[in-house]
C-alpha cells in the first residue's frame, strides 16, 4: 500500500456510517486520550488484554476493516517496538540467558518487554481507531473546541490539507519517474547521478509546494476568508444520547478494570502480576 492509496483508504474508512463515526468529534478525542493515559500507567498484562478487546469491539461497530486496521497497526509497531527489543537485555532482574560479550537477557527483562509491547498495542490500536472514525479536520476542530489556540488549529487544518496535496504531487513524480524507467535503487547507474535526480525531485517539491500556497491564499482570500472563518463544519451541533452511552461504557469499563487489577487479577499469574 503506496502513501496515496493509504490515505486515499483512511479517507474511506471515516465515511462510513456508524454510530461511532456521527458521535462528536470531542468525545472520541478525549475518550481515546484517556485509554492512552490509563494504559500507560496500568502495570498488568490482563489489563491491557481487556482494553484490546474493547477497541476491537469498537472497530467492529464502527464496520472498520480488521485487516486495514491491524496493517497500520504493525506499519507502527516498529516505531517504539525497536526500543523494547533492548529491555531483556538491560533491565535488571534474574538471569536466565547468558551469552558471549557479557550478554545475558533476563526474566524481569522479558516482563518489562511484555508490558510495554501490551501497552503500545493499546496506544497504536487507539490512535489508528481514532483516525479511522474521525475525519483530520475533525480531530482539529475538537481540539479547537477544548481550548486550542485558534491561531495553532488553523495552522495545523492547513498543514493537514497540505499533507494530501504532497502525497499526490510526489505521486504524479515517481510515476512520471518510472514511466521513464528511473530506479533510484539500481547499482548500474552512477550513484552521484541518482543522488542529483533525487536533488532535483526535492526541489520540484518545494516548488510545486510554494506555487500551490500561493494558489490557495488566493483561492481562499477570493472567497472571502477570514481568520474568524470556519474549516470544518461538524457532523452532529451537540452531545447526545450516543456520546454518553459511550461515555458511561468507557468509563465503567477503566473502573472495572481498576478495581479488578488491584483484587482479583494478581491470582492470575503472569497476566496479572504487577509489573514495575
Amino acid at each position: 500500500m503506496n502513501g496515496v492509496g493509504s490515505v486515499r483508504e483512511l479517507e474511506r474508512e471515516t465515511d462510513k456510517e456508524s454510530p461511532l463515526h456521527f458521535m462528536d468529534g470531542r468525545v472520541k478525542l478525549v475518550l481515546l486520550i484517556f485509554i492512552i493515559v490509563f494504559t500507560v500507567f496500568s502495570t498488568q498484562i490482563m489489563v491491557m488484554a481487556i482494553l484490546e478487546v474493547y477497541l476491537l469491539l469498537l472497530m467492529y461497530i464502527s464496520k472498520l476493516s480488521f485487516k486495514t486496521s491491524l496493517t497500520r497497526v504493525l506499519l507502527l509497531l516498529p516505531f517504539g517496538g525497536f526500543i523494547i527489543a533492548f529491555q531483556p537485555f538491560i533491565h535488571p532482574g534474574n538471569i536466565i540467558w547468558s551469552g558471549a560479550f557479557g550478554i545475558h537477557i533476563t526474566d524481569g527483562g522479558l516482563m518489562w518487554a511484555a508490558l510495554l509491547m501490551s501497552r503500545l498495542i493499546v496506544a497504536l490500536t487507539s490512535i489508528v481507531l481514532l483516525s479511522s472514525i474521525s475525519p483530520m479536520q475533525e480531530v482539529v476542530q475538537s481540539f479547537r473546541k477544548l481550548g486550542m489556540p485558534r491561531e495553532f488549529a488553523m495552522i495545523l487544518s492547513l498543514m493537514i490539507r497540505f499533507l494530501f496535496m504532497f502525497y499526490d504531487e510526489l505521486h504524479r513524480i515517481t510515476h512520471a519517474q518510472k514511466a521513464r524507467c528511473f530506479d533510484a535503487f539500481n547499482n548500474k547507474i552512477s550513484y552521484k547521478w541518482r543522488m542529483k535526480q533525487l536533488g532535483y525531485t526535492v526541489a520540484m517539491m518545494f516548488l510545486r509546494a510554494y506555487e500551490q500556497g500561493e494558489t490557495i491564499y488566493l483561492s481562499m482570500a477570493s472567497r472571502g476568508f477570514s481568520d474568524k472563518s470556519k474549516l470544518y463544519h461538524d457532523r452532529k451541533a451537540k452531545i447526545g444520547y450516543s456520546e454518553y452511552v459511550f461515555i458511561t461504557t468507557t468509563l465503567l469499563l477503566v473502573a472495572c478494570l481498576q478495581i479488578l487489577a488491584m483484587f482479583f487479577f494478581p491470582q492470575l499469574g503472569f497476566l496479572g502480576v504487577n509489573i514495575v
